[in-house]
């Protein structure tokens, strides 16, 4: 009763003001495709195909799978403390395993195809329909409508690296104490219950917040807040870690972050100049956007602690790179130079604030801050996409109201169905290692191994 009526409250609060608004180009690849496009995937001769754009798009499907494995392995494992390192890297790697399953089976189908407004259809599950046969003369596949110059395999691909990254990046929030198997079991329902349905009302044409006119370039708020708040939620419900506050937590290894962080910011260009999902003008503008608005936030973030703390640390720079790459993230598409430097200073400096002041101030333990950098970031992008939109560059007019809207709807959505897909897992196998397991550490507790 609490999450429905808290989803009631969200639409009741906007839906007047989406209604009243004119439905806008909301991600890259509706404002690429032609105006008489299908509102369904279809079959189309290859000729018809670009294959620069194919090759654009391959290439960001590896750079963004890149981003999980091996990047955001990496820059977690070196935050966390040397006994729990094999345990970190594992759940990536699984994640990316099991999303894999998933997305193939029923979650490409229900965030991709027009359905309702909240869900879509059934017409790909197991990737039924999607074809490719050739002939004797020509050769037919079918194309996404999201993505008619490519085809649909590859854009099937590409979404699915971004379905496995969002709720990887959730395990920061609860590392060092989370069962194996209750995190498999959580990721499983999270993907196809959380991440599907909001990628569905964001970036798919019929969804609800698309055909409101809600601006999310690449991800904003259908990977950032999403996972963000997800990863609060965890924490909130397991607990801190055992010591927390008394026993030193410190990363074991930076530079293993350093070189994570890195592989992140490269991969991020797939991340974000692939939405335009094509080798274009926009691509090219939204990796401009991405890199000037990532290094400004990295700055913003290094000054802030300087000040603040009196040095300037490893940690914090990267921790400020990947805060701008996150708000920029929806932006990346629809701002201009001035933009994305403003974007990436406010996040550099807002996400510093809330992965210290705030977490220690709430006292809540967001062990590697998916909360306060991903969330937070992505709201800070999503608000300030409304402020610093260029219509000749996005196609879109920004919205404070409409962006209000999304970051609502989805902190809502998310958070409330997180808490009760916690609960479930909880009654079925028990979510946290026992306190002798997790002193001992869980690489040797759950996967009988640990790094010499």
């Amino acid at each position: 009763m609490v999450f429905l009526s808290f989803v009631i409250l969200a639409y009741c609060l906007f839906s007047d003001a989406g209604a009243q608004t004119s439905a806008a180009p909301v991600t890259a690849a509706v404002a690429a495709a032609p105006p008489a496009a299908s509102t369904a995937p279809f079959s189309v001769d290859s000729s018809k195909l670009s294959s620069g754009d194919a090759a654009w798009m391959l290439t960001s499907t590896a750079l963004v799978l890149f981003m999980t494995i091996p990047g955001l392995a990496l820059f977690y494992a070196g935050m966390v403390r040397k006994k729990n390192v094999l345990a970190t890297v594992m759940q990536s790697f699984a994640i990316t395993c099991i999303v894999t399953v998933i997305w193939t089976v029923i979650g490409y189908s229900l965030a991709f195809t027009p359905g309702g407004s909240f869900v879509g259809g059934f017409s790909r599950v197991m990737l039924h329909g999607m074809a490719y046969i050739k002939g004797d003369k020509a050769t037919t596949l079918t194309v996404s409508h999201l993505a008619p110059t490519i085809p649909e395999s590859v854009y099937f691909v590409y979404q699915m690296t971004f379905a496995i990254i969002t709720p990887a990046l959730i395990t920061g929030a609860f590392a060092d104490r989370m069962k194996f198997s209750a995190m498999l079991i959580f990721m499983t329902l999270w993907s196809i219950i959380v991440y599907s349905p909001i990628a569905h009302m964001v970036w798919e044409p019929t969804g609800w917040l698309a055909s409101a006119g809600i601006l999310d370039f690449a991800g904003g708020t259908v990977v950032h807040i999403n996972a963000g708040i997800a990863g609060l939620v965890c924490c909130l419900v397991l607990g801190k870690r055992t010591g927390y506050g008394k026993d030193s937590m410190a990363p074991h290894n930076l530079v293993l972050t350093m070189i994570g962080a890195s592989m992140l910011w490269v991969g991020w260009f797939g991340f974000n100049a692939g939405s335009a999902v094509a080798a274009d003008g926009r691509a090219g503008f939204a990796m401009m956007t991405t890199q000037v608005a990532t290094a400004m936030a990295a700055l913003g973030w290094m000054f802030a602690e300087w000040i603040a703390k009196g040095k300037p640390s490893v940690l914090g720079i990267v921790s400020g790179a990947l805060a701008g790459l996150v708000a920029i993230t929806p932006a990346s598409g629809f701002v201009g130079v001035g933009g994305a430097l403003a974007i990436g200073l406010i996040a550099g400096v807002v996400c510093f604030w809330s992965a210290t002041w705030l977490k220690h101030k709430m006292g809540y333990d967001d062990s590697l801050d998916p909360f306060g950098v991903h969330c937070i970031g992505g709201i800070v992008g999503a608000i300030l996409t409304g402020v610093f939109a260029v219509k000749d560059i996005g196609g879109a007019d920004g919205s404070l109201l409409l962006q209000s809207k999304g970051i609502l709807f989805t902190l809502v959505y998310s958070g409330c169905v997180s808490f009760i897909l916690l609960k479930i897992v909880d009654m079925v196998v028990g979510l946290r290692v026992t306190e002798e397991e997790e002193r001992k550490g869980i690489d040797i507790a759950l996967h009988g191994e640990h790094v010499v």
